[in-house]
């Protein structure tokens, strides 16, 4: 058995490598780390401590699980991202043909993660952590209104998070980790360099930096524990290239460029209390430094035919403000082998409505979920869950002219969101 874990692990971490994640937290954050936390919108994760998922939510929960336990979880999430224009114009003074609205931006993608929790001794414990901690892929139809904004925009991430764990006594345990995180950016959109000729552009840029959580877990009484962790900031120095194709007289240039940008720290405060032995409920509030994120120029570090070193070829304005989400969840034990799991959230976007941007039209959010946890055997477990999202109407206005290198014209008008998540989980004590 401990040989198949370890292959199914290897296979999750190839797997997420590769899987463009979809955004479905605030900004492009992905709270999907497991499934066993998706049936109560993940409220009170810091303390929940259910299985190995915790080396992500808390390290310090892993105090409450003896032995050796391994969790896999494969995460569907299928956002939906419709635009509706009311007014802007495919490039500026007229010199593209217009588009539609561009379809559904959204669609579906498989988001994996694993987790491995090994108790050493009596007070310590090892952990290892597979996951997507931010993702984000909207898609246009081609020759939409606004393709010289964005036509395809795509952020991966895989981090991987060896942890530890401390139980001081009976009350106070303490975990920490750190993790290796990879983050990969890829944008491509139209662009006008010789009018009234439409090329194209392909941005890809990548980076990989070192980062640290921490988490403390307290056993107020036999019934109630609270936890508190924290997920540090990343901040990466992302380099590659932005390749201009079809380019009239020039053919195909490549320009070497990079973009700097730190990627935000979360603080997370959960509780859990057993009301009596069927009915236990949840809590979290959890803050999220978005504000790091202001305005990210993609600069020249190299020349060609279309730009020299040194050049700013365009900004990404996000002036992203700091977001809190809020849940509450509860657990019904409905008989000796299944959990009733039930969970709703309001989750506070960091953009601001004059901020908002084609690739990332992100609103305000409202979970509400329902799950379960069956109990196979003594040492298996599945979870599993599902979840809708109600996303906030919201508007767009980026008019962007002559003066914004390239020209990317005006995009106006108003987006219709949703997501649905679903979520399985297999959990194995060996």
């Amino acid at each position: 058995m401990n040989s198949r874990m370890k292959r199914c692990a290897l296979a999750v971490a190839l797997t997420a490598g590769g899987t463009a994640g979809a955004a479905y937290g605030s900004g492009f954050q992905l709270m999907e780390q497991n499934a066993s936390g998706l049936g109560n919108a993940y409220a009170g994760q810091a303390a929940a401590a259910e299985n190995a998922s915790t080396v992500f939510f808390n390290p310090a929960g892993m105090t409450r699980l003896p032995g050796r336990q391994a969790s896999v979880a494969i995460n569907a999430i299928g956002p939906s991202a419709e635009f509706t224009n009311s007014g802007g114009s495919t490039a500026p003074l007229g010199l593209a043909s217009p588009g539609g609205n561009g379809g559904d931006a959204g669609g579906w993608a498989a988001v994996p993660n694993a987790y491995l929790s090994w108790q050493l001794t009596q007070q310590l414990w090892f952990g290892l952590g597979l996951s997507v901690p931010f993702g984000l892929k909207t898609e246009y139809d081609q020759g939409w209104v606004g393709r010289f904004q964005s036509q395809l925009s795509e952020i991966k991430t895989i981090d991987v998070n060896p942890s530890i764990a401390f139980k001081v006594n009976d009350v106070l345990s303490i975990g920490a980790g750190i993790s290796y995180q990879r983050a990969e950016v890829k944008v491509n959109r139209s662009v006008i360099l010789v009018p009234p000729f439409e090329s194209h552009t392909r941005i890809d840029i990548d980076d990989s930096r070192w980062g640290y959580n921490l988490g403390v877990l307290v056993n107020l009484s036999p019934a109630t524990r609270i936890g508190l962790t924290y997920r540090s900031a990343m901040d990466y120095d992302l380099d590659g290239t932005i390749v201009f194709t079809s380019v009239p007289v020039l053919g195909t240039a490549r320009n070497p460029v990079r973009a700097n940008a730190e990627l935000p720290d979360t603080i997370s405060w959960g509780i859990a209390h057993a009301f009596n032995p069927r009915w236990e409920g949840l809590a979290d509030v959890t803050y999220t430094r978005w504000s790091k994120i202001k305005a990210v120029p993609l600069v020249t570090t190299g020349a060609s035919p279309i730009a020299g070193t040194g050049v700013t070829l365009d900004t990404f304005n996000f002036q992203f403000k700091d977001s809190y989400r809020i849940g509450v969840g509860l657990n019904y034990q409905w008989s000796d082998r299944f959990t009733l799991k039930l969970g709703a959230a309001y989750d506070r976007s960091p953009v601001e409505d004059r901020f908002r941007l084609s690739f990332l039209p992100d609103s305000d959010r409202t979970w509400l979920a329902i799950g379960g946890k069956y109990r196979m055997s003594k040492q298996a477990t599945l979870d599993f869950g599902y979840a809708h999202i109600f996303v906030k109407d919201g508007s767009i206005n980026q008019q962007r002219g002559v003066a914004t290198p390239p020209l990317q014209g005006n995009v106006i008008g108003n987006y219709d969101n949703y997501v649905n998540l679903l979520s399985a989980q297999f959990t194995y004590a060996f």
